[in-house]
């Protein structure tokens, strides 16, 4: 190589090098920036919603409460299991057993809560939402749907495109997967759908921190998952809502996908086509773990990611369609169409694309979402990446506050990426949780 082609090859890496460099100043100012930009926004949002006379689509937006202060007696054994899990939890930081003393606190929690917000209704209420005798929610949930299956599950995969319109609304915008879970283990009743929905969704809080020991280290992981039993949206709804079944199954994908082992990463990219198969909406941990090998790795090993779960998602719908006849881009279209011809469409966009987020970042726990905000690191570049690109795209417009649970954990570990103060921060969030789930009806 000449001098002259020699000096003009290293006049272009330095300019690369420089733009690189300007890029991530670029990204980081946008980081630093963002709670700053987000919390007036998010307060014009509810500001809006409050005094707007045109209908947006809930009773009290950008949230899907109804406001309903109501107090039952059981709010006195609330006080004293969130008292005593704030005064337990920063103890668990150096515990043995991390994760089962983890899981039997978010199940206290979650119980306590559910049951002192049931509006006198005691603890009725853990599977109250899926009793048609008591709540009028339970005729828009799965246990009605149960008939479908009843000339087998074959028969029932291979024609659920078409009936997609005649089932209840969460059977209509969810794939089969946990219809068929309910047929297989033989549940059919209120009671047993909501133990499912508890036990299940409880055990996201030690996969939180499992995934956590991926990405931080020992105490930021076991931070991370703390702020997860704690946080008033899983609080909220994890105890009553299937949403918290998803939320479980995309960490059981996100924690292989964030390995830095390819065996591991193999096994949660079918991991993530199954949990597919249950929420089409679980596909974002994908792109969640994409941002994230980007950031770690490189834009290489970010496409060798990506392709091997579109593979895998591939391959997995197309023995499932071999088996079974099931049409996984019938079901999707006939999904859509019942979205759009639901109460979707008197949701306008311009409201919701600031909405959705909103109401979902509030409801989980303000402490939460500030100290994510502020969190310089790729755990929160990513998340709020996806949830920007969610909004944007309008996949889902209001009730995020449910809709979106299986983001949670991802927003704690943003924020557990920080130095909290924790027992000042569990406290917060412990009031968040009783005084909301106290003051306003979620029906879940």
């Amino acid at each position: 190589m000449t001098r002259t082609a020699a000096g003009l090859e290293g006049m272009r890496r330095r300019v690369a090098r420089s733009g690189g460099r300007g890029a991530r100043r670029l990204v980081n100012d946008a980081v630093a920036a963002a709670p700053w930009i987000t919390v007036p926004a998010a307060a014009a949002v509810i500001v809006v919603g409050s005094v707007w006379d045109a209908p947006l689509g809930v009773t009290n937006p950008p949230f899907v409460a109804r406001y309903d202060p109501h107090v039952d007696p059981l709010a006195a054994v609330m006080v004293l299991c969130f008292a005593g899990a704030v005064v337990l939890a920063p103890r668990l930081l150096t515990a043995r057993a991390f994760g089962l003393w983890a899981f039997a606190m978010t199940l206290v929690l979650r119980l306590a809560l559910a049951a002192a917000g049931g509006a006198g209704v005691g603890i009725t209420a853990w599977w109250e939402v899926f009793d048609p005798a008591r709540s009028y929610e339970a005729a828009n949930e799965y246990l009605p749907a149960l008939g479908g299956l009843e000339w087998g599950p074959r028969f029932f995969l291979d024609r659920f495109a078409e009936t997609v319109p005649a089932y209840p609304v969460h059977v209509a915008g969810h794939p089969p997967g946990l219809l068929l879970t309910l047929h297989t283990l033989g549940i059919t009743s209120p009671g047993g759908m909501a133990a499912l929905c508890i036990g299940v969704g409880a055990l996201s809080v030690p996969l939180t921190y499992r995934l956590g020991r991926e990405l931080l280290d020992e105490r930021r992981a076991r931070i991370a998952a703390l702020l997860l039993a704690f946080a008033p949206g899983a609080l909220i709804f994890g105890a009553t809502s299937a949403d918290a079944v998803y939320l479980t199954l995309g960490l059981l994908a996100a924690w292989p996908l964030a390995s830095r082992s390819w065996r591991a990463r193999a096994v949660g990219a079918v991991a993530l086509a199954v949990a597919s198969f249950f929420a089409w909406s679980l596909l974002a941990v994908g792109a969640w773990a994409a941002i994230v090998t980007l950031r770690r790795e490189g834009r290489r090993a970010a496409l060798a990611l990506s392709a091997l779960c579109a593979a895998a998602l591939l391959a997995f719908y197309a023995l499932l369609y071999g088996a079974t006849g099931f049409d996984p881009l019938g079901t999707l279209r006939a999904t859509e169409d019942v979205y759009r011809a639901g109460i979707a469409s008197m949701r306008p966009y311009w409201y919701w694309l600031l909405g959705s987020p909103t109401a979902f970042l509030v409801v989980l726990g303000l402490p939460i979402t500030w100290y994510a905000l502020r969190a310089r690191h790729t755990l929160a570049l990513a998340i709020f990446a996806v949830i920007a690109f969610a909004a944007v795209m309008g996949f889902t417009k209001a009730e995020t506050e449910r809709i979106w649970l299986f983001f949670a954990p991802f927003v704690c570990l943003a924020a557990a990426s920080r130095d909290i103060p924790l027992r000042p921060v569990l406290v917060l969030l412990a009031g968040q949780a009783m005084a909301w789930e106290l003051a306003f009806d979620t029906v879940w």
